[in-house]
């Protein structure tokens, strides 16, 4: 058995103690929080080069969109330069589309500007009974 020697048993590993499982316990959570922290910050990272995508594309369609509407409006003063109007009259024309269009715009960023943002968190914050919708 153990070298002769009679009735010896070879030693049994002891069990942990209780500060042995505990100091187990605390570093376990800390590699998990780093874990967490770790996935949290890749994800950000996702994000935001996906965010730098959308904003790029975001920038080419209004680069085209104002393309054309560009050759829409040299389209239009053609057509009525063709139908025998001034050239006054022809840029006149597509100046005042122009107006018309940028007014409907700041129509629209005006009844966008009456919400303000975080009013839903403000007002809970407050204690402030919702607005009947308008």
């Amino acid at each position: 058995m153990n070298g002769g020697a009679p009735g010896l048993q070879p030693p049994r590993p002891r069990a942990p103690g209780l500060g042995e499982l505990v100091g187990r316990l605390v570093g376990e959570a800390r590699s998990l929080a780093a874990d967490f922290a770790e996935l949290a910050v890749l994800d950000a990272r996702r994000a935001a080069i996906r965010l730098a995508w959308l904003l790029t594309a975001v920038l080419v369609a209004a680069v085209l969109i104002v393309t054309t509407w560009m050759a829409l409006v040299a389209a239009g003063v053609t057509l009525m330069l063709g139908q025998g109007a001034s050239w006054i009259t022809a840029l006149a024309v597509a100046a005042g589309l122009n107006i018309v269009g940028a007014g409907a715009l700041a129509w629209w960023m005006f009844a966008l500007i009456k919400e303000m943002p975080f009013t839903a968190l403000l007002r809970q914050l407050r204690g402030n009974a919702p607005q009947k919708p308008q």
